[in-house]
C-alpha cells in the first residue's frame, strides 16, 4: 500500500482489506456471539458470502458455534479473543493486525491463538502483530522488529532474532 490510511473514515480501511484483532478482544458485550460475527461482515463485498464466513469461523473456533446465542459479554477471556479474531476474519481481510492476542490469556489458550495466526499467514493473510509474548510472536513471524521506548533497537528475520544472545537473555530469560 502506498498511501496512508490513519485519517480514512473505518469502513474505508476495511473496505481496503485491512481488519483489526484488539487488545482483549473487546466485542460488543449486549450482542449475542452470532451478532458481533455479522457485525465484522457488514461490507456489502463481505455480506454475500457470509454463511461462508460463518462456516470458516466455526471450523477454526467451535466453541464459539456452541456459543452462538450466549451474549459476549458472558464469554472467557480467551473465548473473547477467539470471537474478536472470528469477526476480523469475516471481513475477509488482507492485512490483519493483531495487538496483544495473547494478553491476560491462559498458556493453552495463547497456543491455540498463535496456531490459528501461523495458519492464516499461510494461507496468504498478511499479518502485523504487536506483542510481549516474543517467543510466540517469534515463532509465527517472518520478520520481527524490538522496541524499547518507543525506539527500533533490532530488526531482522525472525530466525535471526530468535538466535540472538541479546534477544534470548533480554525477552526470552534464555
Amino acid at each position: 500500500m502506498d498511501h496512508r490510511i490513519d485519517k480514512l473514515a473505518p469502513h474505508r480501511i476495511v473496505r481496503l482489506g485491512i481488519s483489526l484483532v484488539p487488545e482483549g478482544g473487546k466485542p460488543f458485550p449486549e450482542m449475542s456471539v452470532q451478532e458481533n460475527l455479522e457485525i465484522g461482515a457488514y461490507m456489502y463485498q463481505t455480506w454475500k458470502n457470509k454463511q461462508e464466513s460463518l462456516e470458516r469461523v466455526y471450523q477454526m473456533f467451535p466453541v464459539l458455534k456452541e456459543r452462538t446465542r450466549q451474549l459476549a459479554k458472558t464469554l472467557s477471556g480467551g473465548e473473547r479473543q477467539m470471537l474478536a479474531m472470528a469477526r476480523s476474519l469475516m471481513a475477509q481481510p488482507k492485512l490483519c493486525l493483531f495487538d496483544e492476542p495473547s494478553y491476560g490469556l491462559a498458556p493453552i489458550i495463547v497456543r491455540q491463538l498463535f496456531d490459528i495466526i501461523r495458519s492464516l499467514r499461510e494461507e496468504g493473510i498478511t499479518i502485523l502483530i504487536v506483542e510481549q509474548n516474543v517467543q510466540h510472536a517469534l515463532e509465527v513471524a517472518d520478520r520481527a522488529y524490538v522496541l524499547e521506548n518507543g525506539c527500533i533497537v533490532l530488526g531482522g528475520a525472525s530466525r535471526d532474532l530468535l538466535a540472538n544472545e541479546h534477544v534470548k537473555k533480554a525477552y526470552l530469560g534464555i
